[in-house]
């Protein structure tokens, strides 16, 4: 599995661009990240433009002195390393460069936020024999990392070696568990529930970001593949609905609901707790002198959290003890409705799963025909 490591073809091309020869591919390079720099972000635009660069620069090293006598794997290299440099430049300028990629990326992470806390691999048709944790831990984690560098290569690298590890567990389960092998029909369930479980950061502006910014020769066969692939798989969590999942409607409507309760229990649990049993206890000065609790109005006409505008100086030791009490309370109440909410999940998927096979006792594969249906 190759790995995103400290880059040698970009050190190659650093100590070649040191080279005094190099002076006017420097200034080419160097011209081309200012100006673009001071250009109003217009991604699809900017895309071509940089992919024309980067054509403009392969034709100047490949007639360079400087590289006259090398290998098509040289200079294979010191385009790599050109692309990196440049992107690593204009990072800020060209990823995530509008409000709606802020937008999108946001709304993504949202609902696969809410989809984690339901959504099992039966929901997705995907068969026992590919349900290893251990490999879906590890796909998961290197997916994660995408967010982790600048430049278009690695971040694809994330995305190749997240889906090398799904192959994987696709071979050894054909051979190890006598499975058939179902190709795409396989690999991409597995691809969305890992994605999903993995909830990367900026799933869309990565996504992005490599389809306009790597160059084109390079976005081919397995890595094309791949990628491919991940933006279905964004695409699908984009849609999902109760129909694209084997789960009733109904079932599909409360759990999202119920994971949007979730989600707002840490700051709901707190402004409900029952602020007339604070204030009674504020007004026991205990063995200090006890806060000046600033309280607000809010448009409920009730009052907001107590300790809201106190600063740490102010607090006593009553006061501590009061603040770890209703953080106990808070806990055990958001502890006791993840729980409930998981109980609720579990039992109407074991409820419903007698609903979710055919007469011959085979899961419906409710996956593949929305997927005919789009295609």
């Amino acid at each position: 599995m190759e790995t995103v490591t400290h880059s040698s073809p970009f050190d190659s091309f650093l100590d070649r661009m040191r080279n005094p020869a190099s002076l006017d591919l420097v200034r080419s390079i160097k011209s081309f990240i200012v100006s673009f720099s001071y250009t109003a972000s217009n991604p699809e635009t900017d895309g071509k433009r940089i992919q024309e660069f980067f054509q403009t620069m392969e034709d100047a090293i490949r007639d360079h002195p400087l590289w006259a006598s090398s290998s098509d794997d040289e200079t294979d290299n010191a385009l790599e390393g050109l692309e990196k440099y440049v992107m690593t430049k204009l990072h800020s300028r060209t990823f995530a460069s509008t409000p709606e990629d802020v937008k999108i990326d946001a709304e993504i992470s949202e609902k696969i936020s809410l989809l984690q806390t339901f959504l099992r691999p039966q929901h997705l048709d995907i068969p026992s024999a590919l349900q290893n944790e251990a490999a879906w831990l590890l796909a998961e984690k290197e997916l994660k990392k995408i967010n982790a560098f600048k430049a278009p290569r690695e971040k694809l690298l994330c995305i190749i070696n997240c889906s090398r590890v799904i192959n994987n567990l696709l071979l050894n389960a054909s051979i190890s568990e006598d499975h058939v092998p179902g190709g795409a029909d396989d690999f991409l369930p597995v691809l969305i529930y890992v994605t999903i479980k993995a909830n990367p950061p900026q799933l869309h502006s990565n996504l992005k970001f490599i389809q306009l910014y790597r160059r084109q020769s390079k976005l081919v066969s397995e890595a094309a593949y791949y990628l491919t692939n991940l933006v279905s798989a964004k695409s699908f969590i984009v849609d999902l609905n109760a129909k694209s999942l084997s789960i009733e409607e109904s079932e599909f409507m409360e759990s999202m609901e119920a994971a949007r309760l979730v989600n707002r229990v840490p700051q709901e649990t707190v402004t409900t707790i029952d602020k007339r049993s604070i204030f009674g206890k504020l007004m026991d000065p205990g063995p200090s002198t006890p806060v000046h609790v600033k309280t607000q109005t809010n448009v409920n006409g009730g009052s907001n959290y107590p300790y809201m505008e106190a600063e740490a100086g102010e607090l006593t030791v009553g006061d501590v003890e009061r603040l770890l009490s209703l953080y106990k309370d808070v806990v055990t109440k958001y502890t006791s409705l993840c729980n409930t909410v998981r109980h609720l999940s579990v039992s109407r998927t074991q409820r419903h799963d007698g609903l979710l096979r055919e007469p011959n006792g085979t899961h419906k594969d409710t996956y593949s025909r929305e997927t005919e249906k789009r295609s």
